[in-house]
């Protein structure tokens, strides 16, 4: 028995060790396809639009037949009486007798059919919930575009994480090697201890800094599982590097690319809205019109001092009614001509939000091809940048620990490395975001 026990626990604890190590290799592309089917916002977005489909139909079953059945039964307690004039049944002149006229239990069963025969209310609904379907379309692919940014944003958050610890470990190397050295040096009276001091600052600067990129990295890593809707302890694995995406993000064609302002998500949501309120001034004009329905019904009702409803020689009296209603609106006191006024106002207002959103996404699309291109341009400098950095810190390096050049010297040099260092990693970055921005501004479509 404790054998078994000691089995199930081990199972248990290797099923749940195994899940908590899950690890997912992952390309840029591929976190983008798998956020798109697996992102929370993404998930939530397709629901909206299956939500709208149903709607549409719902809206459209309001005018098609609608079917329905009733069953009363009812059992007096204490039967109602009324008063017949005593005479009728042989009693005194000027008195009453109380008599009842139905039995103690009654049951009726109908069915009824209704048809909307015209309504203007409905066939405007009906355009309505198509434009409401359209628009759930049109934002869920809002959405995709925006997950598609969030997730190159993350992912290249996480890259510049690795890319810094590995500069910074590789500095606090040489750093350290230096600080040795320097140590020699002045254990054999050949420099100052101030010079051994500056380099115990620089290192200790470079160390902290190196904790602070490592827990940062941490929080990278769960970010960017939470952007593609993996849980965040899952492990991953990114097979592209920064300096790969960064050359292959490089494409000065998008910015010589035309901006079809038609094509734009964000105008054709701008148009939907303009559409909808459009339906709404359709739809106050359309309560003024009549509205014609009919049904037919048809029943049955049987009577008994007791229940015995379901036995065969219990009688049931039939009957069916047809009717036709027509409805006509006369005078709602104006109350129709001001919603109708009202509706009007707002189609204005979504006129007005038409024009603004098209000038706003031609100065968007401008001012993101103009950062995607500063951003190339800084790209190019900073890659410059860190080669003649790393030469003149070799340089400096060699000058004081041949005695040419003071501590200072090789402190600035240093700094200037390291800026250079965090500059490039940074400006790689800009590229893959500035791009992504620059995708979303031109309404790039999504390439699965």
């Amino acid at each position: 028995m404790k054998k078994i026990i000691l089995v199930c626990i081990s199972t248990c604890f290797f099923l749940i060790t195994n899940a908590q190590e899950k690890t997912m290799n992952l390309s840029l592309k591929e976190a983008i396809t798998f956020a798109l089917d697996n992102s929370y916002n993404t998930k939530a977005s397709k629901n909206d639009v299956e939500s709208a489909r149903k709607k549409v139909w719902e809206t459209t079953a309001t005018g098609l037949p609608q079917i329905s059945g009733k069953v009363d039964y009812q059992n007096w307690l204490k039967q109602q009486v009324s008063l017949l004039p005593a005479e009728f049944v042989g009693g005194t002149a000027g008195t009453f007798q109380p008599v009842t006229f139905s039995p103690k239990q009654n049951v009726s069963a109908s069915v009824t059919l209704n048809q909307l025969i015209f309504d203007g209310s409905y066939l405007v609904g009906l355009q309505a919930s198509k434009t409401y379907l359209k628009i759930s379309n049109q934002a869920n692919e809002k959405t995709e575009l925006l997950t598609r940014e969030a997730v190159i944003n993350a992912y290249g958050n996480v890259l510049v994480a690795e890319n810094s610890i590995t500069i910074l470990e590789g500095n606090i190397k040489i750093l350290e090697k230096n600080l040795y050295d320097a140590r020699k040096i002045y254990e054999n009276g050949f420099n100052e201890e101030e010079d051994v001091e500056q380099l115990e600052i620089t290192t200790g600067n470079l160390k902290n800094q190196l904790n602070s990129v490592k827990r940062m990295k941490d929080i990278a890593y769960k970010m960017l599982n939470l952007s593609i809707g993996s849980s965040i302890d899952t492990k991953l694995v990114l097979t592209d590097s920064l300096d790969s995406l960064a050359e292959e993000n490089i494409n000065l064609g998008l910015i010589a690319s035309e901006f079809n302002i038609n094509n734009h998500i964000d105008y054709k949501i701008a148009e939907n809205d303009r559409e909808s309120k459009h339906l709404l001034v359709k739809l106050e004009k359309s309560k003024a019109l009549p509205s014609l329905s009919a049904f037919v019904n048809y029943g049955a009702q049987a009577y008994a001092s007791d229940f015995s409803f379901f036995e065969s020689d219990k009688s049931w009296y039939n009957s069916s009614l047809l009717g036709v209603s027509l409805n006509i609106p006369i005078f709602s006191s104006l109350q129709r001509s001001s919603r109708t006024a009202q509706a009007k106002i707002a189609l204005e207002t979504a006129d007005i939000r038409l024009e603004e959103t098209k000038q706003r996404l031609k100065l968007l699309a401008e001012k993101a091809k103009s950062e995607y291109q500063l951003s190339i341009e800084n790209y190019n400098t900073a890659k410059k940048n860190v080669g003649l950095a790393e030469r003149i810190e070799k340089k400096q390096r060699i000058k004081f620990f041949e005695g040419i050049s003071t501590s200072f010297d090789l402190l600035q040099a240093q700094n200037q490395l390291y800026t250079q260092q965090q500059a490039y990693i940074q400006s790689m970055l800009d590229v893959i975001a500035s791009k992504a921005v620059l995708e979303n501004a031109l309404n790039t479509p999504i390439k699965q």
